[in-house]
């Protein structure tokens, strides 16, 4: 009668076992997104109709690069709140660069609760735009400890130097914490193949092994948005994909599927 009692008050939510889903993979779908400021290339500026890129995949965790602050570009809107607000998600902005009077940099919109945030500038070369990489620590129900996740943009230029130290500085941070669970997705501005990408793999696994083309947004030819997750005996990849819509932005979304085993070891 006990156990019928207990399994009552389970079903209705007036108790909810400690150890739900511990020893299950939790699956996490993330996306990766430049959103070009909301400006798509019919020159609209239009966050609604990236939220609904967003949503049309049901993500639980976004990595979003070119993220206006408000700026006189932009109605002096914080696009990062706005896009929290219309996708009903937690936020996180890391500002890399004043601009038009107000910043811009990285975001990570999450659907679960984030415990806490630190934004990273990257290495800087020859006085370039200032890149940066926003970390969060995310807690994710049935994982012991939390999930770090990065939204990060790598140097355009053709010069790879700065797009080199940027991985390297990446791979040293997270090799400090072997065993801890991280997820890093953003623009990268380089291809499979790459220097950079070649470093990155290093410490990373990519979620897909073969090009996957994000640019130009019409007709893309080119991989250079990632999502890479770490220690390899953590996660699995269930799906990948790049997203059809070609107007929003001038990068396609790049979406992947992810399943992180438990891992009791985690702090």
């Amino acid at each position: 009668m006990r156990e019928f009692t207990t399994c009552i008050l389970v079903l209705f939510g007036l108790i909810i076992p400690a150890d739900l889903s511990a020893d299950e993979p939790v699956t996490l779908r993330v996306l990766s997104y430049n959103i070009h400021h909301g400006e798509g290339i019919d020159s609209k500026l239009d966050l609604e109709r990236i939220a609904k890129v967003m949503l049309a995949v049901k993500p639980d965790i976004i990595a979003i690069q070119e993220v206006d602050h408000k700026t006189s570009r932009t109605q002096k809107i914080d696009q990062a709140e706005k896009l929290a607000k219309l996708t009903k998600m937690h936020v996180v902005f890391g500002p890399n660069i004043e601009f038009g009077g107000g910043s811009y940099g990285n975001a990570i919109l999450s659907k679960y609760p984030i415990k806490k945030s630190q934004n990273h500038h990257l290495p800087n070369h020859e006085k370039g735009e200032q890149r940066g990489a926003l970390f969060a620590e995310i807690k994710i129900p049935g994982v012991t400890g939390h999930l770090t996740f990065i939204s990060t943009h790598f140097d355009h230029r053709p010069d790879d130097t700065e797009r080199i130290a940027s991985a390297k500085f990446v791979n040293q941070w997270v090799n400090k914490n072997p065993d801890q669970a991280v997820i890093i997705a953003g623009d990268f501005n380089d291809i499979i193949g790459s220097e950079t990408l070649s470093i990155l793999d290093k410490s990373w696994t990519r979620t897909n092994l073969e090009p996957m083309p994000t640019i130009p947004v019409k007709k893309p030819n080119l991989q250079i948005d990632f999502i890479l997750s770490r220690p390899k005996s953590l996660f699995d990849t269930v799906e990948t994909k790049v997203l059809d819509e070609a107007v929003a932005s001038d990068h396609r979304a790049f979406f992947s599927v992810l399943k992180l085993k438990p891992n009791r070891e985690q702090d």
